[in-house]
């Protein structure tokens, strides 16, 4: 159990280990000291993604962090990587749907560096005309990658067709139309709209003096100008009425299902009985995007109906964390040979069978251990922490939501799992997509 105490020390309150704060630019601020590492790890997140763009402008809170790394007049583009590099550090930055974040890792001496660097950046990041163009060039190139998977075209598609009215709709990427026309000025208005303190979460782990930093981080960051209040994204999306299906054809050799049924926002009360749900089809699902741990999916149900009987060459499901309304999903490799039609009857008997109540008490206590120790993994170093912290305040405006994330997934009940299961795997709530290649296989993946 997680440590309940609760102090205030000074303007500061202290929570399970953690010192929080906000300054008067509405800026959070959230340390936690750990002590066993001279390592510190530093996170700036801000409330934007691309659920808070519109047509003509997807893709721009992803752009926008590509410029990050342009440079400012005072640490220009040239010598940031080999600043942080000569420090035996590492930096990087992430965008999803509904945040953008940025963190640095580095000797717990010179943390201080990160916090130049973002406090910084939030307000001096270059937009030269030059540079958008050339960057305009690489995330093109970077949606054509996207566009050579199969399984990430399926996607696309189902999105746009799972979603009529939210802006879940659309890949954080962008439509490959606005990213051709999205100016300089645009870059520029997005980055002054939603950069500023009072759309930001400041996180440091590791082995600091809390009373020092939250100093050091009110020095850098005090300064700056609080922003405009931003209106909230309203855009729910209304009730689905039916099964959705989309066929994609395009050349290739292997074909794929997927099934996508409306699921849970982050808070929901069930959010986490679905993470149990995940666990019993697919093996357990990390949500932390800095984790390199996984858990084997070989004794879940959908590996041994579809990979053991061979329909399928592999199967996967997906859980992620938003803050309106999302998809959980499932994606099988048909192998060579099968049909389409084949995995997915066989898919969705497995779905039924699981709506219908069909889950013993042993196989739900061994996916909810699974799902345990992959957020123990996903857990243990400071940048993880520095994650996971910066990931509750930012999502859900709480940050013991993660302090309090084992107590949630473990009280989970099989009546709980029963009752969920039958709400998600309803047909009228799913999309189903196939991708059909135009290859040397395409006979034998017909449907």
């Amino acid at each position: 159990m997680p440590d309940q105490t609760h102090k205030k020390t000074g303007a500061f309150l202290e929570q399970d280990g953690v010192i929080k704060t906000q300054l008067d630019n509405g800026l959070k601020v959230l340390i936690r000291e750990m002590r066993h590492a001279p390592v510190a790890s530093f996170w700036i997140w801000y409330r934007v993604g691309s659920r808070n763009e519109v047509p003509g402008i997807t893709g721009i809170s992803h752009w926008v962090e590509h410029m990050q790394f342009k440079g400012t007049p005072r640490y220009p583009e040239e010598v940031l990587d080999r600043m942080i590099s000569r420090l035996g550090g590492h930096w990087n930055a992430m965008t999803s749907f509904d945040w953008t974040t940025y963190y640095e890792v580095l000797p717990a001496s010179k943390i201080l560096l990160g916090l130049e660097l973002e406090a910084d950046r939030m307000v001096n990041t270059r937009f030269e005309p030059a540079e958008v163009e050339s960057e305009r060039t690489v995330i093109l190139s970077e949606r054509s990658g996207s566009e050579n998977s199969p399984s990430w075209l399926l996607y696309e598609e189902m999105l746009s067709m799972a979603f009529r009215i939210h802006p879940y709709r659309t890949t954080v990427i962008g439509e490959r139309v606005d990213l051709e026309s999205i100016s300089c000025e645009d870059l520029r208005n997005h980055y002054r709209r939603y950069y500023v303190p009072n759309n930001a979460v400041a996180v440091l782990v590791g082995d600091v003096d809390a009373g020092d930093a939250i100093n050091q981080i009110a020095g850098l960051f005090g300064s700056i100008p609080r922003g405009d209040d931003l209106p909230e994204v309203h855009r729910p999306e209304p009730q689905q009425r039916g099964e959705r299906r989309v066929v994609v054809r395009r050349d290739g050799q292997t074909a794929f299902v997927s099934a996508a049924y409306r699921a849970f926002e982050v808070t929901h009360p069930d959010f986490f009985t679905l993470m149990i749900i995940d666990s019993i089809l697919a093996g357990a699902s990390g949500l932390n995007f800095m984790s390199t741990a996984h858990t084997s999916n070989k004794t879940s149900r959908l590996y041994r109906s579809l990979v053991e009987t061979e329909l399928a060459a592999g199967v996967g499901g997906g859980m992620v964390a938003t803050i309106d309304p999302y998809l959980y999903s499932i994606t099988a490799v048909v192998r060579e040979g099968r049909t389409i039609r084949e995995v997915e009857s066989a898919l969705n008997t497995e779905l039924a069978k699981i709506a219908s109540g069909d889950i013993n008490e042993r196989e739900f206590e061994k996916a909810r251990k699974q799902a345990k120790a992959l957020f123990a993994y996903e857990s243990e170093s400071v940048s993880s922490q520095g994650f996971w912290l910066g990931f509750a305040e930012t999502l859900v405006g709480d940050y013991a939501w993660f302090d309090h994330y084992l107590d949630r997934l473990m009280s989970v009940s099989l009546a709980d799992v029963k009752r969920v299961a039958a709400e998600i795997f309803d047909p009228d709530k799913r999309t189903i997509g196939w991708y059909m290649p135009t290859g040397a296989q395409q006979k034998s993946n017909q449907i």
